[in-house]
């Protein structure tokens, strides 16, 4: 049994259910005798330097509960990665504050900067159990099925899309939408699960994980275009050349970077505006608009999935039940055993940190459009979706 206090913090981009693996954390560490208090730190690694931390051990339960409902990080977030000299002011706080259990709640950079947090524990002697705990709207952390967050932000897609082509039906025309994912194409091939009839938008689906072409790009639409007489499209902000180099990147003069060495790609509208260019340039249709979703999808209170919310609040929980159980550290992850059925396991922080999955070629049909097998992977996750109906 270790005695010492619970640190958590989280990182990365907010969600609309990050705030349940929080709250899964707070109140299960309540629940074990040999954990003195539960502290959050307020923007991730950044206020655990600063010891700027919340002492949550009393918080009331009905708050918590409130602000397991509320979206975006509660406590802060950042994207700070901590190298050997990070670490060890971190160190030095968690020491003067008897810190003795780490849960960082992040993606991929967050998987990895928790092993380094957990490699630099080891190395310095200090005795400290790191979990990192899942959470993408990217859905793009390795050995999971899939990631919270994804859920609720692949509900919000499919609706706003189910909006989108309404729209572009009532006014015909080429419509194309800029959805986030750097590397994965997962929440972008989510704007097929409203489509209801053949032709419903979106007819097009672009993803990173096949090369993009402009002049194939032109011939597509044009060719929806004369079916139709209109074209919705969905397009990763990730989408690739045929040498691997994102198209956004391609368009900017000055490249920006985050610590983790991420590229911004879809904040700047360029990626939209280079593809409305294109297709100005190349064909006759009049009426292209575009739209990047940017932050809109990530947070969004309207569209929150059931499912998520409650496997948010699980990996919470059961990270904290692994770390009281022996002296071990890791990821939770997420398997898939049924047609819909899920079980926690761990995994050495080492096997996810830092690492992208990417949608298998299972869910992708072509070069612009997904397969059923992806509608059926994505269903169980999702909130519920309002019926339309029309009448031409």
């Amino acid at each position: 049994m270790l005695k010492g206090k619970v640190l958590v913090a989280q990182a990365g981009g907010p969600t609309a259910v990050i705030n349940q693996s929080l709250v899964g954390v707070i109140l299960e560490a309540r629940k074990h005798p040999e954990i003195e208090s539960v502290y959050g730190a307020r923007f991730g690694v950044r206020g655990i330097v600063k010891e700027d931390f919340i002492d949550l051990s009393n918080m009331p339960v009905d708050v918590l509960e409130r602000i397991a409902q509320t979206p975006g990080s509660a406590l802060g977030s950042t994207r700070d990665k901590p190298d050997e000299e990070y670490c060890i002011k971190m160190f030095e706080a968690m020491k003067k504050n008897n810190i003795r259990y780490f849960f960082y709640i992040g993606g991929n950079d967050t998987s990895a900067s928790a092993s380094i947090v957990n490699d630099q524990a080891k190395k310095a002697g200090y005795e400290l159990r790191v979990f990192h705990i899942p959470k993408t709207i990217d859905n793009d952390l390795v050995l999971n099925d899939h990631c919270p967050g994804f859920g609720s932000a692949a509900t919000f897609i499919a609706r706003a899309f189910v909006g989108v082509n309404l729209d572009n039906a009532s006014l015909p025309g080429v419509y194309i939408a800029i959805v986030m994912g750097r590397h994965a194409g997962f929440l972008t091939a989510s704007s097929i699960m409203a489509k209801k009839y053949p032709d419903d938008g979106p007819h097009l689906i672009y993803l990173p994980e096949r090369s993009f072409s402009k002049e194939k790009f032109v011939q597509d639409v044009q060719n929806v275009y004369n079916m139709y007489g209109r074209c919705v499209v969905a397009v990763s902000e990730g989408i690739v050349d045929n040498e691997g180099i994102p198209i956004a990147t391609r368009l900017q003069k000055e490249i920006d970077r985050d610590a983790h060495g991420n590229v911004q790609l879809s904040g700047s509208g360029a990626l939209g505006e280079l593809l409305t260019d294109v297709l100005k340039a190349n064909t006759d249709i009049k009426r292209i608009r575009v739209d990047t979703f940017g932050y809109l999808q990530r947070s969004f209170l309207g569209c929150v999935s059931l499912t998520d919310q409650k496997e948010a609040r699980e990996v919470g929980q059961k990270a904290v039940e692994f770390s009281v159980q022996e002296d071990v550290d890791g990821s939770i992850i997420i398997k898939r055993t049924g047609d819909y059925s899920i079980q926690y396991e761990l995994a050495p922080l080492a096997d996810v940190a830092g690492k992208t999955k990417v949608m298998s070629d299972e869910f992708i049909a072509g070069d612009n459009m997904v397969s059923d097998a992806f509608r059926d992977y994505v269903r169980p996750l999702m909130g519920e979706m309002s019926e339309v109906e029309r009448i031409l």
